[in-house]
């Protein structure tokens, strides 16, 4: 509807291999639709696939910018264009990954004919800091609508990566830059690296040798395949991240977890959006952040983050307070929760699950506290228990902090410390602490 029934209907009037790739699309789409089973008024479940991932992210991505009506109009022209399509559905994937991530959308003065202008402007909500958006995708023979004339051959996935990053950065920018590139290649199998990250990040640490500081940028080389394994069920996208002229975004290296957590915080813009891209497309089971279970089943209690609780199970009087974080030991069936209080007091609190509690967590753990969150693959990741328990204690008071830590050896230096420079101290030995105890624990097996 959104791209017009009569431009469809007309395409649909075409032999297969001479419509609109979204018309293509759309015939896999329904064929996907036709073969689960069940009467048509039966709700089904059933694996995503590539064509799901290709047109309901599609529609997702449209959706997202139906409050920004000049750029979901603007691109939505250039989707109805075959020669313009591929660009078009990038920038969208773009589109709804920076939407994720928390960050307004904006299309630059068009009227400037004398200047050239980048995809559109993104601002980010959590940081104000404004930003100027480039996505380009390589072009391939016969994908995505491309001839043999406007599409390469070339099997190196990288063959365009440095024309497409020089192109961007002739663009006069006065804010900082995101530059999108996408290889359009042939998916990784998720369990070694892709064959093309190496190559890429050599080009890039090659071509930053002649950079400038006005060539600064956060570089993101993506892989969405999705349009190319229409039938899979393996999604295989990828994303490298390189700070072009920035030398303390994405760099290898061994740091400590404090140093670590300094940086993310230094470039979390930058971060929100890999953690936006890992879960692309994400389209959401219900509109209105409820689970399928309480949506179309029986509803049940559970926590929201910035909700506030009467934990009338903890002390003599219970517990007021805000949850601001949480996440789940399924082997446990415990919540534990990050709890701020009115008077500015923060504490970790243990909430039992119930059977269908645990049940639904499992099938939606990131949107199950209402708010979308990253849910480590591994709750005993260092890095990951280190921004739990950052959650839970950066707001805590400096003398509070001290009394945790009143029997450490370097006491004295401790004192010394600002606020901020102990709570990272604190949570950082805390899970010195857990991996030590855990690793005992496995040698007394």
């Amino acid at each position: 509807m959104v791209l017009g029934s009569e431009w469809g209907n007309s395409e649909i009037q075409k032999p297969l291999t001479a419509r609109h790739p979204i018309l293509q699309w759309y015939d896999s789409y329904c064929q996907f639709q036709r073969s689960m089973p069940g009467g048509p008024d039966v709700i089904k479940s059933a694996p995503m696939t590539g064509v799901v991932y290709c047109y309901l992210g599609l529609a997702y991505s449209l959706f997202l910018l139906k409050h920004n009506v000049e750029l979901q109009d603007r691109l939505i022209k250039r989707l109805k264009d075959p020669s313009n399509f591929q660009g078009a559905y990038y920038e969208l994937i773009v589109a709804n990954t920076l939407i994720r991530a928390g960050f307004d959308l904006a299309l630059e003065d068009e009227t400037d004919g004398l200047t050239k202008h980048c995809e559109f402007s993104a601002v980010s909500k959590k940081t104000k800091k404004k930003y100027w958006v480039e996505a380009k995708m390589r072009s391939v023979q016969g994908i995505l609508g491309k001839t043999e004339y406007d599409g390469t051959k070339k099997p190196d996935a990288t063959s365009e990566l440095i024309k497409h990053l020089n192109a961007a950065l002739k663009k006069p920018a006065t804010d900082e830059r995101f530059i999108f590139i996408d290889l359009n290649t042939e998916p990784f199998d998720g369990k070694t690296k892709p064959i093309w990250v190496e190559r890429a990040a050599k080009k890039l640490e090659t071509r930053e040798k002649n950079c400038t500081s006005e060539d600064r940028a956060y570089v993101f080389v993506t892989n969405i395949p999705f349009h190319r394994t229409l039938e899979s069920e393996h999604q295989g996208h990828a994303i490298l991240a390189h700070g072009f002229g920035i030398a303390d975004f994405a760099r290898p290296g061994a740091y400590r977890l404090s140093e670590k957590y300094r940086r993310k915080q230094k470039h979390i813009d930058a971060h929100d959006i890999l953690e936006a891209f890992r879960k692309y497309p994400q389209i959401p089971p219900t509109f209105d952040g409820n689970l399928p279970s309480n949506t179309y089943g029986k509803p049940y209690d559970r926590l929201i983050i910035g909700e506030t609780y009467h934990f009338n199970d903890i002390g003599e009087n219970g517990i007021i307070g805000m949850v601001t974080s949480a996440c789940v030991l399924e082997n446990e069936k415990t919540i534990y929760c990050s709890v701020s209080t009115a008077d500015g007091k923060s504490c970790m609190l243990r909430q039992p699950m119930s059977d269908e509690a645990l049940s639904d967590y499992k099938a939606h753990p990131e949107s199950f506290f209402g708010k979308i969150q990253h849910v480590g693959r591994n709750t005993e990741d260092p890095y990951e228990l280190f921004e739990f328990f950052m959650e839970s204690y950066q707001a805590t008071p400096k003398d509070r902090l001290l009394e945790f830590m009143r029997d450490a050896y370097d006491f004295s230096a401790l004192q010394q410390m600002e606020q901020s420079d102990l709570a990272m101290e604190y949570c950082e030995r805390c899970v010195v602490s857990i991996v030590n105890r855990n690793a005992a624990q496995k040698t007394s097996r």
